[in-house]
């Protein structure tokens, strides 16, 4: 039997559009920043992914965010290894 699942959102989806400058910087529209929570002076990781070698996808995501993140896949890892 096959169990149908229904997404009410969208996994993923195009936010805005922006441009690179010639120094290679872009901006985070306003609204965008305000709904993601993002003020001056947060660090943000960039992470990407790959296909046939060459980068296709990249993603922003907090800091703080990935650290918690990885903090909870880790931890008890860690903690069973150091038992």
């Amino acid at each position: 039997m096959t169990e149908k699942i229904e997404q009410t959102q969208p996994c993923c989806k195009v936010e805005a559009l922006t441009t690179v400058d010639e120094r290679g910087q872009m901006v985070l529209p306003k609204e965008f920043r305000q709904r993601a929570n993002i003020r001056a002076g947060d660090k943000l990781a960039l992470m990407s992914w790959e296909k046939g070698g060459e980068i296709c996808c990249i993603s922003l995501i907090k800091v703080d965010d990935l650290t918690e993140m990885v903090k909870g896949m880790l931890g008890p890892l860690m903690k069973d290894i150091l038992k």
